[in-house]
Parts: structure tokens; C-alpha cells; sequence
């Protein structure tokens, strides 16, 4: 069995035409059909057929496929940590990340990586929690930095951080001269939340429950820069983590407060799974950011 022919039979089953395939694979065709029919004959079923002018898995291809994946993503991450371990200096991380720490904690952590390994590359994805633990499982990335352990049986997680979070209120906002406030005090005022299956939303109106209260929603975005700017228009308060560009500026006129009444802050951590051997320039990575981290916290001490 081909690892090429393996490969186009996932192109095909992930929806490229075989013309495509066959051009991906430098083969004709008429090569690849065969190759294709081949396949079958080995595995003893059917596993696309034609339904109009497209090829679709079979009930059969579908089961097949999912052993074609863990074996091509196994075998091209064994090929990666051969290379890894011959030139050691080298490689590849594949690392997905929450938005909201692509402003200052990821390039800071990759920054000071790249300073000691400057041949390694990284392969960077954003997304908000749900969407982190989907790329891990799938094999799409190999590291994750999220908020709170997603508590999954096959993810490990350890901890970076602990990371403020403040209460966000325009300038003029009449609690802006303080620097200190209960959640409670703003709980009849309109929230600017991220949407729903992100980390922060959901620690947002956790906290909000603890208060007593739930959060009128006003706006819910994607992004924490649209927060803030939309808590510096007026149109809301909003929980901000605390990184360092969290300060007013002409473009954010916004004050942070700390919180008194619920513990204002989120668990940054770092995460992999549990049963896969990573290659040798992610287990680095997790060291260099365990490391930095910690000079993280002990700075704010």
C-alpha cells in the first residue's frame, strides 16, 4: 500500500475531484483512478462512490478514513521527530491560541523562544476555547494556550498564570475616579461581552452569578480590542484581562478597576495530548514558556 495513494484517497474524501489529486500527486488521472480501485481490492470494499458528478465516502470509506488519518498524521510526525532529533535545533510547533493573548503573552512567549532557537518555525492558530480543544483532538495543532483546564480525559494542562481581570468603564464613567469597585455596583448597566463559546464570556457571567446579578447584554464580539473599543464609545462596561496594553490611551480612553467582591481573574495555561508523543521543539517550547511564565508572575509580586 502507497502512502501517496493513501494520501490522494484522503484528498478525494476531503472533497478535492480526482483530476485535482492525481495533479497534487504528479500522476495522471487514469494512474490515480486505478491506484484508487487498487485500494479498494486491498481493503476488500468499496470505499467512494459517485453520486452526480462528485466522488463520496461510503459507509465504508468513512470508517477507513478515520485509520488513514491517525496513520498519515502518525507517520508524518514520526518523520518530523527523526528530523527534529538529527538537527536538534530545528523543527516545528504547531501551537493554537486564545485571541485574547495574541496582543502580548504568544508573541512575547514565541519572541523569547525563537531568541534560543532561531531554525525553529510555528504554525499559530486562533480561535476561543472550544475551537482550541477541536484543533488539539483533530491533530491540527500540537500545543494550546487556553484559559482554566478544559478537564478533557485525553488533554494534559498546566498552569502558566494568573491573569487580572478588571472591570472596564469609559473615563467618564461614574466610577472612573475609583480604582477599586464590587461587580455588583455595576449590575444594572449595559455589558459588552464576547460571544458565546468563548472563555472569557463564560467567566464573565459566571462572576456575574456570583454577584447576583446576570449581565444585560448590550454587544457580544469576537475580539477584545472591539470590548474596549466599544466600552470607550460609552456603549457598556466590560471584564478585560489585565496584559500590558491595558491602559488609557487617546484611542481607549477607558479606566480598569480592580474587583473586590468576586475574584477578578482567569487561569492561562498550557496544553497538549495526553497520549501523544511530541516532537522534541514542542516539549522545548513547554519548558520555555513554563519558565518565562513564572518570571511573569514573579513580577507582578
Amino acid at each position: 500500500m502507497d502512502l501517496q495513494v493513501l494520501r490522494s484517497f484522503q484528498a478525494v474524501a476531503e472533497g478535492l475531484t480526482v483530476t485535482e489529486a492525481a495533479a497534487e500527486a504528479r500522476v495522471t488521472q487514469p494512474a490515480l483512478s486505478r491506484a484508487l480501485r487498487r485500494l479498494e481490492q486491498e481493503v476488500g470494499a468499496e470505499l467512494l462512490q459517485r453520486v452526480g458528478r462528485v466522488l463520496c465516502l461510503t459507509p465504508a470509506g468513512r470508517v477507513f478514513k478515520e485509520y488513514v488519518d491517525a496513520a498519515l498524521d502518525s507517520y508524518d510526525r514520526g518523520r518530523r521527530a527523526v528530523a527534529e532529533a538529527v538537527h536538534p535545533d530545528t523543527g516545528l510547533v504547531s501551537l493554537a491560541f486564545l485571541h485574547t493573548l495574541g496582543t502580548w503573552l504568544v508573541p512575547r512567549l514565541v519572541t523569547g523562544f525563537r531568541e534560543e532557537f532561531p531554525g525553529v518555525r510555528f504554525e499559530l492558530y486562533q480561535h476561543g476555547e472550544q475551537g482550541l480543544v477541536r484543533h488539539l483532538l483533530d491533530g491540527t495543532a500540537e500545543l494550546m494556550i487556553t484559559s482554566g483546564d478544559p478537564e478533557h480525559p485525553l488533554i494534559t494542562w498546566r498552569r502558566l498564570l494568573v491573569e487580572p481581570l478588571w472591570l472596564a468603564v469609559p473615563v467618564r464613567h461614574r466610577l472612573a475616579r475609583r480604582d477599586r469597585v464590587r461587580l455588583a455596583e455595576v449590575a444594572d448597566e449595559p455589558f459588552i461581552l464576547l460571544k458565546s463559546g468563548y472563555g472569557l464570556r463564560s467567566i464573565t457571567e459566571s462572576l456575574c452569578r456570583e454577584a447576583g446579578f446576570g449581565p444585560r447584554v448590550a454587544f457580544e464580539g469576537e475580539e477584545v480590542q472591539t470590548l474596549r473599543g466599544l466600552v470607550a464609545a460609552g456603549l457598556g462596561v466590560s471584564l478585560i484581562p489585565s496584559s500590558p496594553d491595558t491602559a488609557a490611551t487617546p484611542d481607549f480612553p477607558i479606566r480598569y478597576l480592580e474587583l473586590t467582591d468576586v475574584r477578578g481573574a482567569r487561569d492561562i495555561g498550557i496544553a497538549w495530548l495526553t497520549g501523544r508523543a511530541l516532537p522534541p521543539a514542542s516539549r522545548r517550547f513547554i519548558g520555555h514558556a513554563l519558565r518565562a511564565t513564572a518570571k511573569v508572575a514573579d513580577g507582578r509580586r
